[in-house]
């Protein structure tokens, strides 16, 4: 977590943005007070209690096809008397 006074902060906000979305909250303060915390967008949805929209769900979700096996049986299918 890194401090920002805020002067520098506005002047390089495009770089707090960038590490606070890389790195994690970025904290700003003004003649040594803590006065604001810059926080990725995921984060502050999280700490708000915000689900994703489903497409955003979808996106996010972890890549399980290396994972995942879903192994077929190798029976024959069972006979079934539709009576016709």
């Amino acid at each position: 977590m890194a401090i920002w006074q805020l002067q520098e902060a506005k002047q390089r906000f495009s770089e707090v943005v960038r590490k606070a979305h890389d790195e994690g909250p970025q904290i700003v303060t003004r003649h040594g007070q803590d006065v604001a915390v810059v926080i990725d967008m995921a984060e502050y949805r999280r700490l708000k209690g915000e689900q994703p929209d489903f497409k955003e769900f979808l996106l996010n979700a972890p890549d399980w096809d290396d994972d995942l096996e879903f192994p077929r049986s190798k029976e024959l299918p069972r006979e079934v008397d539709l009576g016709w």
